[in-house]
This record gives structure tokens, sequence and C-alpha cells, in this order.
């Protein structure tokens, strides 16, 4: 399979479906995710001329005169990596204004904005999609349920797929990526190359495409340290000091560096949950990686090398567990936020907490286990007790073959059941 050839062998994507409600109202879409992610696949498919900003000849006149190249292109318009040519992003307001015809431009790009000290251009007339690696379920084919926290909150059962994996299978399932090249194409020795090699173009040739940032920032070999502390790291709640001390730099710099990072949306933050119920709740926020394989690609580890650190293993499974459910958030009839919640000193900890609408919750805790115990689910007991009505349901997610009950709306249930 060649992964960006429009034809009938794309992968339907979860976002596929808001796209097609969006353009029978919307005149122009940014849709931003990680370089690699299927962006272009995706949008070039309602397209009628693609234009790519990345290579030089097309961006010629963009450069010179972006009004005036996009004037006259049949429509609707792909301006593929928009960031090349920022200037795009100023015409296609500008065209918009001009126009406000539903289904004029797709804009994707591969950073989170321009500069922060330039005006976004962009307010008012371009809807942000953001477009996360594939998760299971759109590897698999097939997207067609309802989101994971509209069943849950709907009381619907949980299904197991025939296929579940045991704990092994997991992790290579979280090593496998979601980027399309390597989970569609690849497997054993070229998928870690690719992801190593995506990675070095990353902290390389990424990072460097990013101009306005400061020369401290683009130091390769302390970025990659950092990068490699960070993977270490995900889904943690150490402390950035932590995370910098470990790389050998700054506070200035990583803080510099984690920007770059969550502009080139590889990383990025859960924030803490809080309410004036409970008290001596900590503030600071979970650090992910947002495709757990990336993890194995900075730490050269296998599956196997995963196993064998079992601090890293839990990490690596809460990290591979919350880019199953990112991407669904957006589209969740629910609106779920999420979430993770620690009260100081680690007394009470859970790993994610989807706040729906209505302030109602949905508590998820992540398990390397295959048969989790009451107490495992422990701290969801806890907040149930404390918050009271507004706690719909826990879910200890593990990686056994069954579904069972640990309490009052407290359920443990296979990873699997994600996508089951």
């Amino acid at each position: 399979m060649v992964i960006g050839v429009i034809g009938p062998e794309y992968r339907k994507r979860l976002v596929d479906h808001l796209l097609d409600e969006l353009l029978e109202q919307a005149p122009a879409i940014l849709l931003t995710g990680p370089r690699a992610a299927g962006k272009t696949t995706t949008a070039a498919r309602r397209a009628a001329r693609v234009v790519q900003l990345a290579a030089g000849a097309q961006a010629a006149a963009f450069l010179a005169d972006p009004d005036a190249a996009l004037r006259g292109l049949e429509e609707p318009v792909l301006l593929d990596e928009w960031q090349e040519v920022p200037g795009v992003l100023g015409a296609a307001r500008r065209a918009v204004d001009a126009d406000p015809r539903p289904n004029r431009f797709y804009l994707t790009g591969s950073v989170t904005a321009v500069g922060a000290s330039e005006m976004w251009p962009g307010t008012g007339r371009l809807v942000r999609v953001p477009m996360y690696p594939m998760t299971q379920r759109e590897l698999r084919g097939d997207i067609s349920g309802k989101p994971f926290f509209d069943r849950v909150a709907d009381g619907d059962e949980l299904t197991v797929p025939a296929d579940s994996p045991d704990l092994l299978a997991y992790t290579e399932l979280s090593l496998q990526s979601g980027l399309p090249m390597p989970a569609l194409s690849m497997s054993g020795r070229p998928r870690s190359m690719w992801l190593e090699s995506y990675l070095d173009d990353l902290l390389t040739r990424d990072v460097q495409e990013l101009g306005d940032h400061p020369g401290r920032g683009r130091d390769t070999h302390l970025l990659r340290r950092y990068f490699e502390a960070y993977a270490l790291n995900s889904a943690g709640l150490a402390e950035h000091k932590t995370i910098y001390d470990a790389a050998g730099i700054t506070k200035s710099t990583a803080a510099a560096y984690e920007q770059l990072l969550m502009r080139l949306l590889v990383v990025d933050q859960i924030p803490a949950w809080t309410s004036n119920r409970l008290k001596r709740l900590i503030r600071a926020p979970k650090r992910y990686v947002t495709d757990a394989a990336l993890i194995g690609a900075a730490l050269r580890l296998d599956a196997r090398g995963i196993l064998s650190d079992g601090n890293l293993l839990g990490r690596t499974l809460d990290t591979f567990v919350v880019s199953q459910l990112r991407p669904e958030t957006g589209l969740s009839a629910t609106r779920p936020r999420l979430y993770h919640l620690r009260t100081e000193g680690g007394r009470h900890e859970i790993d994610l907490v989807a706040e729906l609408g209505g302030q109602r919750l949905v508590a998820v805790e992540v398990k390397a286990s295959a048969a989790p115990s009451d107490e495992d689910a422990r701290h969801l007991h806890w907040l149930r007790d404390e918050i009271g009505s507004r706690f719909l349901a826990g879910v200890v997610l593990h990686t056994g073959p069954r579904v069972y009950r640990l309490g009052e709306r407290i359920v443990a249930a296979p990873i699997s059941t994600l996508w089951g």
C-alpha cells in the first residue's frame, strides 16, 4: 500500500464525518496535526486542486503574491503545509471575506500556529480541525461505532473484540505507531528504522524550519536528549526540572524546547482537574508524547525492552490509551475534556478524568494487569464517593480478556474495548 495516494485503499479517518459536515457551511478549514499523520491524503480527497507549498516551484507564486496566486484556482483548493508560505493564511482570509461560500479552501499544516509575535489572520474565517495519528479503530477500518465516552455515558455494553490482545500484544500495538506509513505498510526492523528517521528529521530539519525561535532552541543534540527524557516520562507527573536536569539543560532552554515540540504537535499536555469540593489537588499537567511509538524510537527499545521495565510499561500503555481517546474527543456527542487528577502527596491519583457536558465525569485508570482487583479501583471509589451524582462511571482499563464489575458505577474492561 502506498500511503498518500488517493484511491480505493484509503482508510476512513475519524475526522471524515466532521469534515463532511463542515464543508456544507464553512468556507475554509485548517487541518492541523503531526507531520505524516495523513492530513494531506484526507484533505486531497475533497479538493479539486492541490498546491504543495513545500515544493519550491509551486510555492514561488504564493511567495511573490499569494492573493494573485490563489485567485482563479479551481475550488475547493488544498494549500498543503501552509507554514512554508505563511502569507497564504492572509490571502485565504481575504478571499473568504470577499466571498464566504462554503467549501472553498483546505489548509493543512504540521505546526500549531504562526509566530507568537504575529496576529493570527484566520480568526473567524478558518475552522480549525485537529487530526491525530490513527487509532486502532481507524487502522482496523471500522469507525462506525460510538466514541468510547459516549458509550460509557449512555450505559452501553463495552464489547471485547474477538482478537483482544494480551500484555505483549498491547505493548507491540503501542509501538506500532498511528502514523499511516509505518502502521499500515511496515513491520519489524523497517518500521523501527522509519520511526527513528522520522524522529531524526523532526528534531533537526523540522525544528530548524521554525525560524522564530532563538539559536539556543536549535541545538539538535541537546534537543534530542530533552526529547528522550520527555519520552521516558510520558504520561508522568515528574516536575519539568526532573526532565531538563536529565537532559542537562537549563530551565529556559527546556521551556523553549517544550514549546517547539508542542508546536510540532508531537507532545501534548493534559491539565489537572480541579474542583471546589476537593482539597489539596495538584495543578501540574501530565506530559505525553502524542504517539506511543515515539517512546520506543527515542529510547531504541522494542516491546520486550518496554516489558522489562514496569514503570516504563505503565507509561507506554497510558500513552497508548490516551492516543486512542484523544482523537475522539472533538467528535463525541458528550463533548469530553480530558484531565488527570492527583492530590498532594499522591494519596489519590487517577490517570484520566473526562469531564462531559453538564460537568459529569467519567474516570479512567490504566493497569498493566490481566485481572485488576477492587484495590486497583480504590481511587475511583474515592472520587465517586466524594462527588456523588456527577460521577457517571469509572473504568479500569486492563490487559486481560473480560469485562466485570468492581463496584457501583465502576467496571474493569480490557483496553481493546476502546475499539471493540
